[in-house]
């Protein structure tokens, strides 16, 4: 006979859950999660379709559908077992203020990067991860990154807060070291002025998953990596929920594939953004940015496991 006992008390007495069905802890400093998970519901750097904010919230939704696995295939561990994760919820700002954001995001993770945690972050829009990579580069030194997307955001032209700068502003700051760093999946114009290596989406699509591992990590070395994953990476066949769809993007299998070949990189922070769920269908975008990240997760998890 079922008893009260055989359940964890949120599974029966609330509606509020946080990814993967995770606690929500909305006072994230001092607890003992290893990672901590926070969504950051801001779209005002789009320059496509708006809507990202809603992203966090649909990943979560999303992720229910993995949360019922005790061990995820094809990994040969529970997640929930080997690390301890927290959801803190959605970064608090006042809407329409995009200087606030940046300075309550690098707070907040800078905050949480001097206690040790990992963190794992939801956007909203890309931007978001230029306060991020500052607050990681306080914390680490100047990192390499590994950034899955169908634009390369190093453009030099637009305001101060614009999804697609943010890779040229990060290594003029000093905080990214792009001769380390890799960018996967691009289709839109680029160049290669900066010194990141573009492996584009049509070499992508023809290389195997193997020879985009072995890419990366050549190229990354043994540095800190700071992994960023704009869904829009994904071929709109597989994530059409974004701001900025390109056609001829990479499947989900692929990607996969590409993300569990990354054990053993120094994989030190991590975000999925762009997914915007009003352009979705079937939650296809929010499962795919769900299922990335869970994997994302495994790869951080496996590689502590190793030490």
């Amino acid at each position: 006979m079922a008893t009260l006992a055989n359940y964890p008390d949120y599974s029966l007495y609330s509606n509020a859950f946080g990814f993967l069905r995770q606690p929500l802890v909305f006072q994230p400093h001092g607890c003992d999660a290893d990672v901590i998970i926070t969504g950051v519901p801001f779209d005002m750097a789009t320059t496509g379709r708006s809507g990202s904010r809603m992203g966090p919230g649909a990943i979560r939704q999303a992720s229910i559908n993995l949360a019922w696995e005790g061990k995820r295939w094809p990994w040969d561990f529970s997640l929930t077992k080997e690390i301890k994760m927290a959801d803190c919820g959605d970064l608090v700002f006042d809407c329409g203020d995009a200087a606030q954001m940046c300075e309550r995001l690098e707070a907040h993770a800078t905050s949480l990067l001097a206690e040790g945690k990992t963190l794992l972050t939801f956007g909203g829009d890309h931007f978001v991860t230029l306060p991020l990579l500052r607050a990681h580069a306080k914390q680490f030194g100047e990192m390499a990154l590994v950034h899955f997307d169908a634009h390369t955001d190093t453009y030099d032209m637009g305001s101060q807060y614009d999804h697609g700068t943010m890779f040229y502003h990060a290594p003029n700051e000093g905080l990214i070291d792009p001769h380390s760093s890799i960018q996967i999946g691009i289709r839109t114009e680029h160049s290669h002025k900066l010194g990141y290596q573009v492996v584009d989406a049509a070499t992508a699509n023809d290389w195997s998953a193997d020879q985009i591992v072995d890419a990366i990590k050549t190229r990354v070395g043994d540095r800190p990596v700071y992994l960023t994953f704009d869904i829009d990476c994904l071929d709109p066949a597989y994530a059409p929920g974004t701001g900025t769809p390109v056609c001829g993007g990479l499947s989900t299998d692929k990607i996969l594939k590409v993300i569990r070949g990354l054990q053993g990189i120094n994989l030190i922070g991590m975000d999925v953004v762009e997914v915007a769920p009003a352009y979705d269908h079937a939650e296809l975008t929010s499962l795919a940015a769900a299922t990335i990240a869970t994997d994302l997760l495994h790869v951080w998890a496996a590689n502590r496991k190793a030490k």
